[in-house]
């Protein structure tokens, strides 16, 4: 996760320990888990791997401490690809670049 700090993060899964475990699908799954103020911020309760997993981060004393530092977004995809963005990051470029002055905003008398 901290190397989401600069960036999209993503972390390709296996998908055969899936299907070893006996919880793989066909179709893969597919889940988001949103993280604010070291929360879950979203509702997960219709994935029970999103739950495990959201249960077992927040577990673990590290990773609630990064948690509560900046908002996060884990997402699975079908690809078996977990992907996590450091959203308090994208939220701090969008506001630097709402908040350039523009040409009209700088001009001299």
């Amino acid at each position: 996760m901290k190397k989401s700090a600069g960036g999209e993060q993503m972390v390709d899964l296996n998908k055969i320990d899936f299907e070893k475990a006996g919880t793989a699908r066909k179709a893969g799954y597919k889940f988001s888990i949103q993280f604010k103020d070291g929360k879950i911020a979203n509702v997960i309760s219709n994935s029970l791997l999103a739950t495990h997993l959201a249960a077992t981060m927040l577990e673990d004393e590290n990773t609630r401490n990064i948690l509560s530092e900046d908002d996060y977004s884990i997402t699975l995809n079908t690809k078996f690809q977990l992907i996590i963005i450091n959203t308090s990051a994208e939220t701090t470029k969008h506001s630097k670049k709402k908040s350039k002055p523009s040409e009209e905003d700088v001009k001299t008398p």
